[in-house]
């Protein structure tokens, strides 16, 4: 017998889980990922003197507009009410290069978590970062994108260890 709570159906195809009996609670997601430049692209951005235009800007944008279409482009997510898109960036410089560090802070009180919605962004910040700026240089690296900490619902909150 299958678990009540998966993505497949008894035919093993997949499906969307039904949360219909699920209580509605408070929930974040916290996550991050990241994009390493050159000093040229670090110079640009920090200084807004790229050719296509304010490239912090444009991703922060991006991100939030990727938060609310992850229904849209990831098969089994339910479509969120989302209470709130928070993104940061902080810069670190390590050897020749630097790192853009992408945090993003998403919320929403329903009956499933925005931990997709977070990771989404983060990643869609990262690849507009890359957009914006691979006139200057093809070589930027997107780091790892990952899951920071989680917080309600069924299974509580969670929090990766660094």
């Amino acid at each position: 017998m299958m678990s009540t709570f998966t993505h497949f159906n008894e035919q093993g195809r997949a499906k969307m889980v039904d949360i219909t009996y699920k209580q509605s609670t408070y929930r974040t997601a916290i996550a991050q990922s990241s994009i390493h430049v050159n000093q040229d692209i670090y110079n640009k951005i920090i200084n807004n003197t790229n050719e296509k235009g304010d490239v912090l800007a444009v991703a922060q944008v991006a991100g939030i507009m990727a938060a609310k279409q992850t229904a849209h482009i990831i098969p089994l997510c339910h479509p969120l009410f989302l209470s709130g898109i928070d993104i940061t960036f902080n810069w670190e410089r390590d050897d020749e290069e630097y790192q853009l560090v992408i945090l993003v802070t998403a919320e929403t009180k329903g009956s499933t978590g925005v931990e997709m919605e977070a990771l989404t962004a983060a990643s869609v910040c990262a690849l507009t970062v890359y957009d914006m700026c691979k006139a200057v240089d093809k070589g930027m690296r997107i780091g790892s994108t990952f899951l920071l900490q989680k917080t309600g619902g069924k299974s509580g909150t969670y929090q990766r260890e660094m």
